[in-house]
């Protein structure tokens, strides 16, 4: 049996980057001030043709790792956590389009010293309106999952969306079934337990699935709302929103069916995929 590795006390970031714009400017700007350590900054760049990251790298301890092409999210992250020698022993893996609140990646650290089982802790995610984004929710479960996927979009405060985004009450710090990707703080001991984000999730469901695998795993996801930064979101997306709609849909139906093996459960997922097929539809026109 091959022993784990021990690394180092030292704090890497590594951001996906495609053609992020300005918006990865202001990202560098903010950690700068989220932390008092030297922080190294791997960009995982999928095939930019903005020139942003190209600028972002001549920054000092700024890395620009191009991956050749679209590789998707979780693969060209675990690629940018690869390039990390074993003195990193915490990684944060994040989209490009945040901005820091001043202090907020010491204040993520201070939560994990906490969590000594703690392998992934999201801060709390503010919106550019300050509305607070449900990032810590809990799995999906079948019922559950149907619900939110029928109604979620016509009926917003249906009790099965209100159970998966667990928006009752007041964050507090708190142990949930997975955390938003956008911005996670990963135990690198945790995170090679697993192997890293599944490469099969090409957007969407990769940090669910992360979140899942961990648990199973013995580690915890930590929602540590004390921590907090501000997402703007769409950068990337927007630029092919159709496809990003199907990857969506085809994450979805990757996940429950991973996790749904047998004969007796085919004619369950057939009736998923086709209603998520329906969905698709829908949603492509509306769109």
């Amino acid at each position: 049996m091959t022993e784990p590795k021990t690394y180092g006390d030292g704090v890497a970031v590594v951001t996906v980057t495609y053609s992020p714009g300005e918006t990865l400017e202001r990202f560098l700007d903010t950690l700068a001030k989220a932390t008092d350590r030297d922080v190294r900054v791997v960009l995982a760049d999928n095939g930019s043709v903005d020139g942003a990251p190209e600028r972002a790298a001549e920054r000092e301890n700024v890395q620009l790792l191009s991956t050749g092409e679209n590789l998707g999210y979780g693969t060209a992250a675990n690629r940018g956590v690869a390039e990390l020698d074993d003195g990193y022993g915490w990684v944060v893996v994040a989209n490009p389009d945040l901005e820091w609140d001043p202090g907020s990646l010491d204040e993520l650290l201070d939560v994990a010293k906490r969590w000594p089982r703690g392998g992934a802790f999201g801060p709390l995610i503010r919106e550019p309106d300050g509305t607070v984004y449900p990032s810590a929710r809990l799995l999906p479960e079948l019922r559950r999952g149907i619900g939110h996927a029928v109604f979620g979009k016509v009926w917003r405060s249906n009790p099965w969306t209100r159970a998966y985004r667990q928006e009752k009450g007041a964050p507090t710090e708190r142990v949930a079934g997975w955390l938003s990707g956008s911005c996670l703080l990963l135990r690198r001991e945790a995170f090679d337990s697993i192997d890293g984000f599944d490469p099969r999730y090409f957007m969407y469901f990769e940090d669910v699935d992360l979140g899942d695998r961990l648990g199973r795993a013995g580690w915890h996801n930590v929602y540590a709302p004390s921590a907090a930064v501000m997402h703007i979101g769409g950068q990337a997306t927007s630029k092919a929103s159709a496809k990003m709609l199907a990857a969506h849909h085809d994450s979805a139906y990757r996940y429950l069916s991973d996790r749904r093996k047998g004969v007796l459960w085919k004619p369950v997922l057939m009736a998923i995929r086709a209603g998520l097929a329906v969905r698709l539809r829908l949603e492509t026109r509306r769109g």
